[in-house]
């Protein structure tokens, strides 16, 4: 339970946390192809769950018996992780220049003069667009709310059709990330009689990558981009073959970056910290902006380090399960003493964390709460009598609970609470019965989490996971089963770029956390299990992103 819910934690923590500069420096836990249909038929597998149907939490009788409590001889399942290379005595002996008010009076010195060039009259369309992206690659663009949705809300009145399709595909991105309505019929004037791309843009790399970009924003009945997708990802792969070896060609290492991971499915803090060395070799590059962006990195780091410095078997499952089912303390009194810290710890943080709620907004949330984690204790026992039982369920069982277990609706629901002002009666009702947005979030989380983990899962003792069950379902390789789960995965982010666009009830706050989320599930699984074991690709990433400041000259 702990390794699903620490891991969930740290990638909303670091996916989602907007932390202005001190003093206010608080964290809130604020190519794909569709040609394979024997693999996938539309999502089948998971629709009861990503169209809101009821988690199952009993299973049936003819799946599993009874596990008596008091058997005492049976065995307890080890995870066998790693010990945690993340000393704590190295955490605590961090020191951030940054942390203090020494780059303070700097900093808004530079963001003045930044909001100044932003506002600037005389530029043109393409140069606001421009400008208005490398604030959101560079990481600072939240700082200039207002000013970016002035100048895009401006665009989209009173915008003519570009001629390029770089500018065209930069336009249409932008203006569906804040979510402007706009069609996908923008580039229509970029497609032949056939309705098909015109072959002719396709040495345009600059457009193309921009295209890529813009088509992973897509929504599941926007058929211009799905096929936008493969086609660009297509000539941009010829286009890196062609340029093999060329180190110094920047546009190479932008396609190659974006082929690894699109934009809209990246950690924003890790493009930040990507983007920023390239940013700086470009000859068009800004050096206010430049010097800008890497001190908000820094000072975003230092608050970081300061909040990481604050910072069992079958039938006793059964018995913490019903515990956190009747939220009472005298029922610690049943668990073992091992597993009474645990239940003390959730029980006192819950109510405190409920108890400043209430004092601050006014709304009981202890029942949604309670229920997030009864729901969860209830889909991690799921999960244990299955294994238990040697149950192999369908793809279908497994996702009707395994979007539960995999801990984002509890982080998001706790999540929703902190963020939200005003909360309305409407919205609460909506998050009580799991809205769809939550859903995506969680089937896209639990997905990624089993194309890196699975493997290790297996070997440590663990249920079958979205892989295996797909490959005993469709018959077919565990690549092949991987493939599809892919597909699924696309299929789920078009969903959930509908609800962004559609989703009235929940603030773009809470919004931009779900959307947040997932991307740190990419970035945490992207090469394999980022949390169990450790590999380079995820050590390297926390350490830039926690511990090394970029350098200022």
């Amino acid at each position: 339970m702990d390794v699903a819910i620490s891991t969930n934690v740290w990638m909303l923590h670091m996916a989602t946390s907007k932390i202005p500069p001190p003093p206010a420096a608080t964290c809130l836990i604020s190519s794909f192809s569709r040609e394979k249909p024997s693999l996938v038929s539309k999502a089948s597998c998971f629709s009861t769950a990503a169209a809101g149907r009821s988690m199952k939490t009993e299973p049936s009788p003819n799946q599993y018996s009874a596990i008596s409590s008091s058997d005492q001889n049976l065995s307890r399942r080890s995870g066998n992780y790693q010990p945690t290379m993340w000393d704590f005595e190295y955490i605590q002996s961090i020191h951030n220049d940054y942390a203090g008010d020494k780059y303070m009076k700097h900093f808004n010195e530079l963001k003045e003069e930044m909001k100044k060039i932003i506002m600037a009259e005389g530029l043109e369309e393409l140069e606001k667009l421009e400008l208005i992206d490398n604030l959101q690659r560079l990481g600072v663009s939240y700082h200039f709310r207002d000013e970016i949705m002035q100048i895009l809300s401006s665009i989209n009145q009173h915008s003519t059709s570009a001629d390029s399709l770089y500018a065209t595909a930069l336009k249409f991105r932008l203006l569906r990330e804040h979510v402007f309505h706009i069609s996908q019929d923008i580039f229509n004037n970029f497609k032949d009689e056939n309705d098909n791309l015109k072959q002719s843009i396709c040495n345009d790399t600059k457009g193309l990558l921009q295209l890529y970009e813009a088509s992973f924003l897509a929504t599941e009945t926007e058929t211009t981009l799905n096929y936008a997708t493969r086609f660009t990802t297509t000539h941009l792969k010829n286009y890196v073959d062609n340029h093999c070896g060329d180190e110094e060609n920047l546009m190479v290492a932008l396609v190659q970056h974006a082929l690894e991971l699109p934009r809209h499915w990246m950690m924003p803090r890790l493009e930040t910290e990507w983007y920023l060395s390239i940013y700086e070799r470009m000859s068009s590059s800004n050096p206010l902006l430049l010097e800008l962006a890497k001190l908000d990195f820094n000072i975003v780091q230092a608050a970081h380090q300061k909040d990481l410095r604050i910072l069992s078997s079958l039938d006793e499952m059964e018995i913490l399960t019903d515990a956190v089912e009747r939220w009472d303390i005298k029922a610690m009194e049943q668990l073992p003493d091992y597993m009474k810290i645990c239940y003390l710890a959730l029980f006192n943080s819950t109510n405190e964390m409920a108890y400043d709620i209430l004092k601050e907004k006014g709304i009981n949330v202890l029942p949604y709460f309670t229920r997030q984690w009864a729901d969860l204790c209830k889909a991690y026992l799921q999960e244990a009598r299955w294994y238990y039982k040697g149950y192999k369920p369908t793809l279908e069982e497994y996702i009707d609970n395994a979007w539960i277990s995999i801990a984002t609706p509890l982080i998001l629901v706790h999540a929703f609470f902190f963020v939200t002002n005003p909360i309305t009666k409407e919205a609460l009702e909506s998050l009580n019965k799991y809205p769809d947005i939550i859903r995506r979030c969680a089937i896209i989380n639990r997905f990624l989490d089993d194309l890196g983990t699975s493997s290790e899962e297996l070997k440590r003792g663990d249920v079958s996971k979205s892989i295996q069950c797909f490959m005993n379902e469709k018959g077919v390789s565990e690549e092949e089963a991987k493939e599809g789960i892919r597909i699924l995965i696309k299929e789920t982010w078009e969903l959930m770029n509908k609800d962004q666009m559609e989703e009235l009830l929940f603030s773009e706050t809470f919004i931009g956390i779900a959307l947040n989320f997932s991307r740190a599930s990419h970035c945490m699984y992207q090469h394999g299990d980022g949390h169990g074991i450790q590999n380079s690709h995820i050590i390297n990433r926390i350490s830039k992103l926690l511990f090394e400041p970029i350098t200022i000259l």
